[in-house]
């Protein structure tokens, strides 16, 4: 079943606050298999929130998660993350379009601080796999 087109536009809600804590990152840094020695945490740590938000919205429009290929994830920055920040991430549908019976969706999730302030903006492209494609 395709996603409905009037998604485009609509934010979700938030997600709940996420602590960042030191642990955290380098559980984090060791599965994407670097370290994290202290300082501004890596520049994907972001996913976190992101993903999180992500489930949130595919939850709410009963998509199937294992219909979905991520194409894409862009990360900007307004200011680097550190421990301690206690962030939130909210995600926007930003863009919708049909192709061979597949949908690809384009999200844009705010990441920001307990302030409210914007720290991160990521985006990312989802290609919805239709029905045709998975058979």
């Amino acid at each position: 079943m395709p996603v409905d087109p009037s998604l485009v536009g609509r934010e979700f809600p938030p997600t709940r606050p996420y602590t960042v804590t030191t642990e955290k990152v380098r559980e984090f840094a060791a599965a994407a298999g670097t370290s994290y020695d202290g300082g501004p945490v890596p520049t994907t740590f972001p996913i976190v929130l992101a993903f999180e938000a992500m489930n949130a919205f595919l939850a709410a429009e009963q998509v199937e998660l294992h219909r979905i290929v991520h194409g894409e994830q862009r990360f900007a920055y307004e200011r680097p993350i550190v421990p301690g920040d206690v962030l939130t991430a909210t995600l926007t549908v930003a863009s919708l379009r049909q192709i061979g019976g597949n949908d690809i969706i384009g999200t844009r999730s705010e990441v920001t601080d307990a302030e409210g302030h914007l720290v991160c903006s990521t985006t990312a492209t989802l290609v919805h796999r239709g029905e045709e494609a998975t058979a």
